[in-house]
């Protein structure tokens, strides 16, 4: 899953990109509206997390601005204003909830959970490709009764693929969506990192799931 912090205060943007990274996201940051508004037009992001003052264009107009461009990425205000008028404000204008500061990582990371289950592309619980299971509110993947060991960049590799089976994903979709937006896709890194992925994922099994097409990229599918 592809976040996009829209934070200007350094300590909490870091603590919690930090915190959404080590549960298995990849996190964009932007420190004022505009960059934020401009990342938001241009990237894929499952959720928006979007403070509200913010320097320059503030969050409300950011989503504002984003809905009325038709973006329906699901978005969550994390912010000091706290008043019923602001809550009220931030949800009209289409954000799925509001979360005030401070805040417990661990409610703000339940409440991303929630919304991404029920965000405009409902994410289901469990996602399976084959004998392939993938729990990503538990960041656990099984090949049929083997739980398979994975770091958190594997896992949200592998939950790239499993999200879209069948699917050719480029190598520079990839590396947009996993790494951060100003990775050289020219490079092998995605390569590598699947290369290290199929040992795991499909060197111990008879059926081989990671397909590589040829000057392309790959995909996830249990066919042929």
């Amino acid at each position: 899953m592809k976040v996009l912090l829209v934070e200007d205060e350094r300590k909490i943007a870091e603590f919690t990109a930090k915190g959404l990274r080590e549960h298995g996201f990849v996190v964009d940051v932007a420190a004022t509206g505009d960059d934020g508004l401009g990342m938001a037009l241009i990237s894929e992001y499952d959720l928006l997390i979007l403070d509200v003052m913010l320097p320059g264009r503030d969050g409300w107009s950011v989503l504002s601005e984003l809905r009325g461009r038709g973006v329906q990425v699901p978005a969550l205000f994390l912010t000091a204003r706290d008043g019923v008028s602001d809550r009220i404000k931030g949800l009209e204008l289409g954000a799925d909830d509001y979360l005030p500061k401070p805040f417990a990582f661990a409610e703000l990371l339940a409440r991303i959970r929630t919304i991404l289950r029920r965000g405009p592309v409902r994410q289901p619980d469990v996602l399976t490709v084959g004998d392939l299971k993938l729990e990503p509110a538990r960041m656990t993947a099984f090949r049929g009764e083997t739980r398979l060991d994975l770091t958190p960049k594997e896992f949200a590799l592998l939950h790239l693929l499993a999200r879209r089976p069948g699917e050719i994903l480029s190598r520079h979709y990839i590396a947009q969506q996993i790494w951060d937006m100003n990775f050289d896709g020219d490079s092998n890194v995605v390569d590598v990192h699947i290369r290290r992925l199929r040992i795991k994922v499909d060197d111990p099994f008879e059926r081989r799931l990671i397909k590589t097409v040829r000057g392309v990229g790959y995909a996830l599918d249990d066919a042929g």
